[in-house]
């Protein structure tokens, strides 16, 4: 699903040159869940920019769903991004005048969905997520437990290969954060393929696997039975 082989990535200015990954190596197959940690500068946020193809690595190898993506043009990549990849950001980056249902179909628009798809997509969405009966709401009139699990129906939505995951319960207090991690999970049981990074360790624990970076490298990679994280 996701291979990274001796990746790299170099940030330069006229002044500084920034390694933030250095001989980077991971593999992501089909139904995995993986949690990667790391402390702040670790080189954890920018695997996630490169795994999701906002930007391209410096060196190195990086296949997603069989194919080589480390050289792919802007044009390239936006397309294979939004056919491949869904993204759950820490910030819920909900259209505030749009409804539930809308915000959940925007993407899909931008896809070339027509109307009738889009709908069914986005209330299939829903009621994955369980909310369904909140598909003529604003935002602004949910709770931001709500919130997060209707920007993972806007990720579902699109049918994505892979779920990469930023911080998703950052913005949450402790009883909704463990009714996201809860989704996420029954997510994965369900067959979908997820990367999660996240600062809390309890959080990471609940995956199956647990990928630690420091330095701009994987420094450590645990396997747990799903029996020891239910």
């Amino acid at each position: 699903m996701l291979k990274m082989q001796n990746l790299s990535k170099v940030y330069r200015t006229e002044l500084v040159e920034t390694q933030a990954l250095n001989d980077f190596h991971l593999e992501v197959k089909a139904g995995d869940f993986v949690a990667v940690t790391g402390p702040s500068g670790s080189g954890k946020t920018t695997f996630l920019t490169i795994a999701g193809l906002l930007e391209s690595p410096s060196g190195g190898l990086f296949e997603l769903d069989g194919q080589d993506v480390s050289r792919l043009s802007d044009a390239e990549r936006s397309r294979l991004r939004n056919e491949k990849i869904g993204f759950i950001f820490q910030a819920f980056n909900l259209i505030p005048d749009l409804n539930v249902l809308e915000n959940i179909e925007v993407p899909l628009h931008y896809r070339g969905f027509k109307a009738a798809e889009r709908r069914r997509r986005a209330l299939e969405a829903l009621e994955r997520v369980g909310l369904s009966g909140r598909a003529g709401h604003l935002p602004s009139q949910l709770s931001g437990g709500q919130q997060q699990r209707v920007a993972i129906a806007r990720a579902l939505a699109g049918s994505p290969k892979i779920l990469l995951a930023d911080e998703p319960t950052g913005n949450l207090d402790s009883q909704m954060a463990r009714a996201v991690m809860e989704l996420l999970e029954e997510l994965h049981r369900d067959g979908a393929t997820l990367v999660m990074v996240t600062h809390d360790p309890q959080l990471a624990a609940r995956a199956p696997r647990h990928v630690q970076v420091i330095d701009g490298r994987v420094i450590d990679s645990q396997h747990l039975s799903l029996a020891a994280v239910a």
